[in-house]
């Protein structure tokens, strides 16, 4: 636990005749009475960045530190969670728990294994030393499994926190609360034998003051659930995460903190047993001015119908107070010198004076250049280390590069005036280094491209960006024409993987010296290692975001540094190829992976069948309503801020600057929104099919789609295809599924270069986060439409985070993704859906979408279809799909060569 957190301390549940929660490590632990446990949160990866990033970069003896760490800040329990996409939660619960275990300062206190997925859960489990609690089981998907996991719960010893989730969904009123909690505890104590002491109910804090009257009493429905639990479920325990209450105020830490206090003193006065709450955020219940006393329990007792009203208005006086003392403060900075004032400008990403500064610089200093060269790089050098110890987030930094890019725009007319003189005189102002930049041929995809770009150029690299669908030829003519120091090459798709693969070999074809760089959504470290380094002899370097580009760029064009650089990078990728090629995982045969198919029982009342068959186009779609189904985790990932919202609005780290993102992007938003600046267009359609071995036949319109199976041989599981999910033609059963496409980027071009013209780099990377985002929404509000059209969606009654997380039935896989990587699968989606036609949208040579701003893909609405990945396939799999598909081996090899499980050769 972070020094800056804390634990409420117990209510009720200090009577003599309540049974205490009892755990232990390598040591017992009671629950004493009056004495709050303290659950350390930092080895979760979802709540510390640091954390997270150790557990990806292998460093599972540096993430034992922060273990160490919260126990020596007096954490009792230590949360333990894997739970994130590129992260395999089973090996790194199990290896992680193994090594707390031999730590015996760590290994002392028990452990909460926390994930949501099961099997995660009881690796975990089968790793506790002493008893542990599990995070968490509910209802959520029907008793049977509800009791099936508890009882592997009994079975390991744990304690367990119970969601109150059942099969309709989160419980939000007293009596969904009341009604689901003693559902469980009926089920955990009467059937599975759970000892009560063991149970801790988590019965939902939410929001209030949302301005939505049906969220007015969810304080007061978790206060009295809490009390009804205490006095009617003898010996439970209860929990909840205090900071969900006051989401309605972020931005207003004086308002938060004053909610948070009122609500543990009248919560824990009613039984509450835990709640991890951040002390920075929590204000002491008596020193609470009085005015906001009144009007937050206002709110939170629901004791008047304006109480959100007049919460909000007394907020915005608190915010104005707080904007008066921020603008005499900049009115201090004001008075610095002039050189002063152009570093606070770059580091705060200030705007607003830079040209007058930068003019009055000019005359002080008597040359535009020494401008640049003096008080302009001095402010982008500290920039740049602040960037590279962690202390500047990245769209502080593209601000920062905004601020410059202004600076130089007004110094240019009086640098080109002394240019020839300057060259006369045979001075050179020389740049760190020349970097060419493209997206290469075929792909369509730039942001994180640019962001790179504006890193480079704030560090004073000249960086000349080719953008997008740039030919090999285009890319070595123009690097030998401007004598570029290094090349980066950038893609999306998977297909560009080859790409890159062609343009290394061109290079040493044409005996290029240059550093080679690779970055991109599709790529990774051990591609780069794997497929594209061993076809060019100089330094072939992935560069996995835009923080890295920088230490990477500087040791691989120091004098000094670059040998030592090379030489460990070399060993690294030399190991990378070594394990590749010792960790294959035995494979079925293409024979084998059939038999061991996804096993459904074919029902005619499990096909659903859609109101009409063909397609509709949605000419233009509301953005206001597209709004409403974004999910904004991603669009912190795009500014290289790791966190899941809304909880990364509250991380220790990076919340601050989430929140001032998050911000400015509601605020284009609002904008985009209202001009219509973006045009959200697509076409979606149904149609009758039935599967035929690995293939879909769609039997009025002429087309068959084709699929893979996975051939990996995995004990007990299954060896699935997407037509797993249709029914087969054998069956006679009539069944059917969907296609869609769908774009929001149809004047996002327009948009970018307008910022960029007017150097705004920050908003035009903006804009382009926005419509991605948009795109998504579009096609999760299509599927929601789709699944009403099919029939089962209308007794939906999911929540917006609920939709993100896609708990609803059927799934909308997507050509190039894991369970369908073949890209040239857009192509018979095309066709269905006559999508250029009908929309504008086109498909680049390697199947990108045009604008990139776009999202197209299939429906299946069998219960039983699921996601999933294909993993590697062997040559006789490779045989067969070139047969179904009528295309070459060697066209198959190039589409999937990331899943082939052999060296093609290519």
């Amino acid at each position: 636990m972070s020094e800056n957190e804390t634990q409420v301390p117990f209510g009720d549940d200090s009577k003599k005749d309540i049974l205490p929660l009892r755990l232990s490590g390598s040591q017992p632990f009671t629950q004493q009475a009056g004495v709050y446990m303290m659950i350390g949160e930092r080895t979760n990866v979802a709540g510390s960045p640091k954390f997270a990033r150790l557990i990806k970069e292998g460093k599972y003896e540096e993430a034992v530190s922060i273990a160490r760490q919260q126990v020596e800040n007096g954490a009792n329990v230590l949360d333990i969670c894997m739970d994130e996409g590129m992260i395999d939660g089973v090996a790194a619960m199990t290896r992680y728990l193994q090594l707390l275990g031999s730590e015996p300062e760590v290994a002392k206190v028990p452990f909460m294994v926390d994930s949501s997925k099961w099997e995660v859960i009881e690796a975990g489990l089968k790793c506790l030393q002493g008893k542990g609690i599990v995070n968490s089981i509910s209802l959520k998907e029907g008793e049977e499994k509800f009791r099936e996991n508890a009882r592997k719960v009994l079975k390991y010893g744990a304690a367990v926190v119970v969601m109150a989730f059942d099969e309709d969904g989160q419980a939000a009123s007293f009596s969904e609360k009341i009604r689901i909690c003693e559902r469980a505890y009926r089920i955990l104590v009467d059937e599975v034998g759970l000892p009560p002491e063991d149970i801790i109910f988590d019965p939902n804090i939410l929001t209030v003051a949302t301005g939505m009257e049906e969220h007015n009493n969810y304080a007061v429905d978790f206060i009295n659930a809490t009390r009804w639990i205490k006095q009617n479920l003898p010996h439970a325990k209860v929990s909840g995460g205090v900071s969900n209450i006051s989401f309605s105020f972020r931005g207003n830490n004086k308002v938060r903190e004053a909610m948070h206090s009122a609500f543990l003193y009248h919560a824990i006065a009613a039984g509450m047993d835990m709640g991890i709450v951040n002390a920075g955020m929590l204000e002491v219940y008596e020193e609470i001015e009085p005015e906001l006393k009144e009007l937050v329990e206002d709110v939170l007792l629901n004791r008047r119908a304006d109480a959100t009203e007049r919460l909000v208005d007394f907020g915005e006086k608190l915010k104005e107070a707080g904007t008066t003392a921020t603008e005499k403060k900049t009115e201090e900075w004001r008075n610095g010198t002039v050189e002063e004032r152009l570093s606070h400008s770059l580091v705060k990403g200030i705007d607003t004076y830079i040209e007058i500064d930068a003019e009055e610089a000019r005359v002080k200093l008597g040359r535009p250049l020494l401008v640049i060269e003096g008080p302009l790089m001095d402010g982008m050098g500290v920039v740049g280390d602040l960037f590279g110890a962690g202390k500047m987030f990245l769209p502080q930094v593209v601000k920062s590069a905004r601020v410059m890019k202004k600076a130089v725009a007004h110094l240019t007319p009086y640098m080109e005036a002394e240019k020839a003189a300057r060259e006369a005189a045979g001075e050179i102002v020389k740049a760190q280094g020349k970097i060419l930049l493209a997206t290469v041929k075929g792909d369509v995809h730039d942001i994180g491209k640019n962001i790179v770009g504006v890193v480079l150029a704030c560090n004073n690299y000249d960086v000349i960006d080719l953008g997008v669908m740039v030919s090999s030829e285009k890319i070595l003519a123009r690097a030998k024409e401007e004598k570029a120091d290094m090349i980066g090459l950038s893609g999306l798709i998977t297909p560009s993987l080859d790409e890159m693969v062609h343009v290394a070999k061109e290079m040493e074809r044409q005996g290029f010296k240059l550093p080679l760089l690779i970055g991109g959504a599709t790529t990774s470290r051990a591609h780069t290692a794997i497929k594209i380094a061993p076809h060019y002899s100089q330094p072939v370097v992935h560069v996995l975001d835009a923080s890295r580009a920088v230490p990477v760029t500087t040791s691989l064009l120091s004098d000094d540094g670059r040998e030592d650089f090379e030489a460990k990078h070399r060993a690294e990728y030399d190991n990378l190829r070594k394990n590749y090629a010792q960790n294959k995982e035995p494979m079925a045969t293409l024979e084998e992976a059939r038999a061991r198919r996804t096993p459904i029982v074919w029902k005619a009342e499990d096909l659903a069948v859609p109101e009409f068959f063909g397609t509709r186009v949605i000419e233009e779609m509301p953005l206001k309503t597209l709004r409403e189904y974004i999910d904004w985790s991603p669009f912190f990932h795009t500014w290289g801020l790791k966190g899941l919202y809304p909880r990364i609005l509250e991380n220790e780290n990076n919340g601050v600057e989430a929140t001032k993102i998050f911000n400015d992007g509601q605020k284009l938003l609002d904008r985009i929104v209202r001009e219509k600046l973006l045009t959200a267009r697509g076409v979606f359609g149904f149609f009758r099919a039935h599967a035929v071995g690995d293939d879909v036949v769609l039997t009025d319109a002429g087309e068959t789609l084709h699929f893979l199976r996975q051939q990996a041989k995995r004990e007990g599981k299954a060896c699935r295809s997407l037509a797993d999910f249709v029914a087969p033609v054998e069956t006679g059963l009539a069944d059917s599924v969907g296609a869609f496409a769908v774009t929001t980027g149809i004047g996002l071009k327009e948009m970018t270069d307008r910022y960029r013209a007017d150097n705004d780099d920050y908003n035009a990377i903006m804009a382009e986060a926005l419509a991605d985002r948009l795109a998504e929404a579009f096609a999760e509000y299509l599927h929601k439409q789709a699944r009403d059209l099919w029939g089962y969606g209308r007794a939906e009654t999911f929540t917006p985070e609920e939709l993100i997380a896609e708990k609803y039935r059927g799934i909308r896989p997507a050509p190039g993704y894991p369970g369908c990587p073949d890209h040239t699968e857009k192509g018979t989606i095309w066709r269905l859906l006559d999508v250029e036609e009908k929309t504008g949208m086109l498909l680049t040579e390697s199947y990108a979408m045009w604008p990139g701003s776009s999202v197209s893909g299939l429906y299946f609405a069998h219960p039983e279809s699921r996601y999933f990945s294909l993993g590697k396939i062997e040559r006789d799999q490779v045989e067969d799909y070139h047969k179904r598909k009528r295309i070459s081996v060697d066209e198959v090899e190039r589409w999937l060569g990331p899943n082939l499980n052999y060296d093609s050769g290519r």
